[in-house]
């Protein structure tokens, strides 16, 4: 057998040892993918639907997530330019944004796009991105509420969904910071928000929040006494928990009373969604309270959100030491389970996701089959979003247990 010689030795190890640095990490890998697959783009020859403004509003977050920790794609061998993508995401969304009147015709989940567009914005200071940004503000105003104060998720009188918080909260805070810092009212009215939800969707079993309520309570579903709908699913529970978290992280500005209701809130639903969560997989069912019912199974997007809140509910000292530890070791056993389940890996190179429930909208019977018997879909944004910013959730964690 013919010997190498130390020279083409050197040159191998160095090649393995550069391959090795340009193994992408997941959340570097999916991202990518989806960037890939031309998805969170409003393509230029229609308008975009009700839910295509969270698809790319979500979908950013993951991005902007990224660019902040890992600061450009070539430092993790990344194979998409994360800052065009953001630049042509952003443009394919903002002429559907610039005017307030319309903007409250869609559903909360239009806000979403705001911290795009703020990131653009700080990026470019282009007076397009300030348009659409004060536009969504003044749109917010528009927004019709129930008689309780609640704002209307959609359409649909009356009707206030936990979804809705996750894109109306953090803008509200973001855009206050840049452009209305004396603005001494917002917190008051994010509590407001926030608290008519708890009240009216609090689950006295479990400790969770159902999906949604009709303040009319003329809804089929809704319960004669607090209007609430009667299941408890987990995406909507996910969109909440992570605001909560999210709102926290912007939260210093504002007065302390907002922090001590995020934290307090937190901490109470935390624990819940932790005892929730399936022995077997650390994961969360479609239907979270009613574990192993013919039908039900574990949902992958919902699954994501909540690793992803707790991993970093706990890396940034939101929760007491042993929930912090109950929450890190739930969202590991979890992540696991998203990355040996739903993960695929694609013969092309991109990764795959699958499990996501399609939608579950409360312009339904909003019974238990109906929850159960919506369509799964494989690279749904929700949950490839979702797992992007679970799996760097995770990174984070790994890099700060072996540094």
């Amino acid at each position: 057998m013919r010997l190498l010689s130390a020279e083409y030795l050197t040159l191998v190890l160095l090649a393995i040892e550069n391959a090795s640095a340009c193994d992408r990490p997941y959340s570097v890998w999916m991202a990518d993918s989806v960037i890939a697959r031309g998805q969170a783009i409003v393509p230029g020859d229609s308008a975009p639907s009700a839910s295509t403004y969270l698809q790319v509003g979500f979908f950013q977050s993951a991005i902007i997530r990224l660019i902040d920790y890992y600061h450009t794609p070539a430092s993790v061998c990344a194979r998409k330019d994360w800052q065009e993508y953001l630049q042509t995401s952003t443009n394919s969304i903002t002429p559907y944004l610039l005017n307030a009147s319309k903007d409250a015709t869609y559903p909360l989940d239009r806000l979403s796009t705001g911290k795009g567009l703020l990131h653009q914005y700080e990026e470019f200071h282009t007076s397009t991105a300030s348009d659409s940004l004060h536009a969504l503000r003044d749109s917010i105003d528009l927004q019709p509420k129930n008689s309780l104060g609640g704002y209307w998720y959609f359409k649909y009188p009356n009707w206030s969904y936990l979804d809705g918080m996750y894109s109306l909260v953090p803008f509200l805070l973001s855009y206050n910071t840049h452009f209305d810092p004396q603005n001494s009212t917002v917190s008051d009215d994010i509590i407001r928000q926030l608290d008519l939800l708890w009240t009216h969707c609090y689950h006295n079993q479990s400790g969770l929040l159902v999906h949604g309520y009709d303040s009319s309570k003329k809804a089929s579903w809704a319960n004669p006494v607090t209007g609430a709908s009667p299941i408890i699913w987990d995406r909507s529970l996910g969109w909440y928990l992570m605001t909560l978290v999210d709102s926290l992280e912007l939260s210093s500005p504002f007065p302390r009373r907002l922090s001590e209701y995020l934290q307090r809130r937190l901490t109470q639903l935390a624990k819940s969604v932790i005892s929730a969560a399936d022995p077997n997989t650390g994961c969360w069912w479609q239907v979270m309270d009613q574990p192993g019912k013919q039908g039900n199974y574990i949902e992958s997007s919902g699954s994501a959100m909540f690793t992803t809140a707790l991993f970093r509910a706990a890396r940034l000292g939101y929760l007491p030491g042993h929930l912090a530890s109950e929450a890190k070791k739930t969202a590991e056993q979890c992540y696991s389970h998203l990355v040996d389940v739903f993960v695929v890996k694609n013969e092309n190179g991109t990764l795959g996701y699958n499990g996501t429930v399609s939608v579950c909208s409360l312009d339904s019977s909003a019974t238990y089959d109906y929850y159960v018997s919506q369509p799964l879909l494989y690279d749904s944004v929700h949950g490839t979003a979702a797992f992007v910013q679970a799996s760097l959730e995770q990174e984070i964690l790994d890099r700060t247990r072996y540094s």
